[in-house]
């Protein structure tokens, strides 16, 4: 998810201002207990010890990028790494070495949210689909996220988005199926809610220019957005993060601070009031500061040479 204009799409005035009432009961670490950059540094720590729900698994190494086949040494090397401190793994793709990603996590005792990519490229998105029944059936899958912001960039219609998510429920019955998208997507297309098992929603207050002293907030009314549109299904934060460099973006700075600061307040509050969250990312990924900026290749807990950053 990159830089566009926020978007509300509560139906009124009224319930939007109820979502803030209903969705500001964490407020957030007091930082000014922990003055000093030790201080900051050893809480975070503490709060990644402490382990969370989900993780987006960054794949690629330097020189690498998506296209690449990428080997299972490497996936289940990664896959040691953050073990210790995660439930899930959430995957983007079934294909091109993403398909061992799900192998390795169950194999290593973790939970998996498999994803399949979907794009214009309709015979490309054929193996997708493919590929997440197969490992579905291979009981590698907890839950199947058919497509990631698809509507977002404008890639499919929804009527054909529908198609591909009703094709994968259908081939997996009692099987959670959901899709992916930005949170206010859902608002903006109910079809998306019926046809979904689960509300899978990205809450970026970064990407939106909010600033670190008001992100926890913004993202508790991004949640609650998606909860309003959702009409009682679950919904799963699945993908939430922020930089430790880059450009920045109004109100939002990219800084190691702000990252860490970001991180234990997400994991608080995600905790206290029982959120599942897929946090973004796990390792920096070079490949990214083209789609993304500078900004994109720093979204990691560990950084591209596989190495805790603070």
């Amino acid at each position: 998810m990159s830089f566009r204009e926020e978007q509300y799409y509560a139906s009124s005035k009224e319930s939007f201002i109820k979502l803030e009432k209903d969705f500001k009961s964490h407020e957030g670490v007091d930082f000014n207990e922990y003055s000093s950059e030790e201080d900051l540094k050893k809480l975070w720590h503490d709060t990644l010890e402490n382990g969370m729900h989900g993780l987006c698994f960054s794949m690629y190494e330097d020189q690498q990028k998506p296209g690449d086949v990428i080997t299972i040494e490497q996936v289940e090397r990664r896959i040691k790494i953050i073990k210790p401190y995660t439930k899930w793994v959430r995957s983007f793709s079934c294909i091109e070495g993403n398909e061992h990603i799900p192998r390795m996590a169950h194999k290593h005792g973790l939970k998996n949210m498999v994803g399949a990519w979907l794009s214009d490229d309709l015979e490309m998105n054929e193996s997708e689909i493919e590929g997440l029944i197969q490992l579905a059936k291979e009981g590698c899958v907890d839950i199947a996220a058919v497509g990631n912001e698809v509507l977002y960039r404008n890639d499919l219609s929804l009527e054909q988005l529908l198609g591909y998510i009703k094709r994968v429920k259908e081939a997996l019955p009692g099987m959670p199926v959901g899709y992916v998208d930005a949170y206010y997507e859902f608002s903006k297309h109910p079809e998306l809610v019926e046809v979904s098992d689960v509300i899978l929603a990205n809450c970026y207050p970064y990407w939106e220019g909010c600033s670190i002293e008001h992100s926890l907030n913004h993202m508790q009314q991004m949640y609650g957005q998606a909860a309003h549109a959702a009409n009682g299904k679950k919904v799963i934060i699945t993908e939430s993060g922020w930089p430790s460099k880059g450009e920045s973006l109004r109100g939002a700075h990219s800084s190691e601070e702000n990252a860490m600061k970001y991180f234990i307040n997400a994991q608080a509050w995600s905790s206290k009031d029982d959120i599942d969250m897929f946090y973004f990312s796990s390792f920096d990924e070079s490949w990214k500061v083209g789609a993304e900026g500078v900004v994109g290749a720093y979204w990691g807990l560990w950084d591209k040479h596989e190495k805790l950053k603070y």
